[in-house]
């Protein structure tokens, strides 16, 4: 899948999962259980001991039927490294220009983290494929996403932060292209009882959610 192709089904997706697991097991039970509920982008963040390795095997597995990128990518060396692993988008939260660039070299998505309107566009000059607007709860929630288009339209935004089935469509009415969702989405308590069936129903909630909020 090239760059464009993996870009444009995250967007249409709307919804990309953010996860934090010990072992490749649990990571593989989880991306088929919300994959089984339409959540197909999964961010494995790079602060989980043995991470790089994690990536190889599950992005190995499961080919293009789940698309694996890697979060809390803080410098341009995490980056290659983990795009070396298999990981084809690349999450930061915070802004870092070398980040992007290699991003570019090997033709991932980039997503970095930004909040005020200066570090938002700064990102998207950069070269940003889509901006990580974080933390989105922090600033307002919805409304902010709406105040940040509304001079800056041309931005593709992604709220990471406080993102729930209660305000998930909310977030996509306001211009969110699409959202970043954590323990909302993956629950410890549901991946440690081995309720998958409970993972893909809330995965199905929020891709519901993402349909509801594009409605006109």
């Amino acid at each position: 899948m090239d760059k464009l192709a993996l870009l444009q089904g995250m967007l249409d997706t709307g919804v990309v999962a953010i996860v934090r697991l010990s072992s490749s097991e649990s990571l593989i039970r989880v991306a088929e259980a919300i994959a089984a509920g339409g959540v197909r982008y999964i961010e494995f963040t790079m602060t989980t001991p043995g991470a790089l390795k994690t990536l190889e095997e599950v992005s190995t597995r499961f080919g293009e039927d789940v698309v694996f990128g890697a979060g809390t990518v803080l410098d341009a060396e995490s980056a290659r490294a983990a795009i070396l692993a298999g990981a084809k988008f690349i999450v930061a939260p915070t802004l870092d220009p070398e980040v992007i660039e290699i991003c570019s070299r090997y033709s991932v998505v980039s997503m970095p983290g930004a909040l005020t309107p200066t570090e938002v566009l700064k990102a998207w000059d950069l070269g940003a494929d889509v901006v990580k607007v974080f933390p989105a709860s922090a600033v307002g929630g919805p409304s902010y996403i709406k105040a940040l288009l509304a001079p800056l339209p041309q931005l593709k935004l992604a709220p990471v932060g406080g993102v729930n089935l209660d305000n998930v469509s909310e977030y996509i009415r306001m211009g969110a292209v699409c959202v970043g969702v954590g323990s909302a989405l993956v629950n410890n308590k549901l991946v440690a009882s081995g309720d998958w069936a409970a993972l893909t129903e809330r995965a199905k909630g929020f891709i519901e959610g993402v349909k509801a909020g594009r409605q006109k």
